[in-house]
């Protein structure tokens, strides 16, 4: 039997919800799961303690702090492949170089929800917030290090100026629209 044979009729959706920090992720990645009975896994619990450590002094992260947790996520999404089940999983994915290591680290289609917001909701939201890691004050760096993924494959941007549900509600209209949820939807509905 082929690999091609062996495969099920369709792919469970790998959806990563990305952005900078602060602009919903968590929220609305839970929210999408939920939704689609799929598994949510928080991206930021997948750090290595040295960056949530360095993160929490104010430093901000490079590219060598990012690789191994790239990776993880990365092996996260090719588990949930390899077990034919979807996954949504919260990642900052900021520059195309990011995504392209997950899509590869994936073997196979992944879909992006890119969170996007002003500079000024995402302070709000980070001032509001308690208990996080991740400073508002480093809020600068990663905005700085965006590569806004537009025209990328099977990306879709959704502004946060929104309640979260309705954020989810534009974010699945999308990704059906891309057809990358219909598997999820239908799977879903037999239940």
């Amino acid at each position: 039997m082929s690999m091609a044979e062996s495969r099920p009729a369709f792919e469970a959706p790998l959806i990563v919800v990305m952005g900078v920090s602060g602009c919903g992720k968590t929220s609305v990645g839970i929210d999408i799961a939920a939704r689609l009975g799929l598994a949510f896994v928080e991206g930021d619990t997948l750090h290595p303690r040295g960056n949530v450590e360095k993160m929490s002094l104010g430093m901000p992260l490079t590219d060598d702090d990012r690789w191994p947790w790239l990776d993880v996520v990365g092996a996260a999404l090719r588990q949930a492949r390899q077990e034919g089940r979807g996954l949504v999983i919260s990642c900052s994915a900021l520059k195309k170089s990011y995504r392209d290591r997950l899509r590869h680290a994936a073997g196979g289609p992944v879909s992006f929800v890119f969170l996007e917001g002003s500079r000024g909701i995402l302070q709000t939201r980070m001032a509001d917030r308690r208990g996080h890691f991740f400073p508002p004050a480093l809020l600068d760096t990663q905005l700085a290090a965006l590569e806004n993924p537009a025209g990328e494959e099977l990306v879709i941007t959704v502004d946060i100026d929104a309640a979260v549900d309705r954020i989810a509600d534009q974010a699945l209209n999308r990704l059906g629209a891309l057809g990358a949820v219909a598997a999820a939807k239908t799977r879903k509905e037999v239940r």
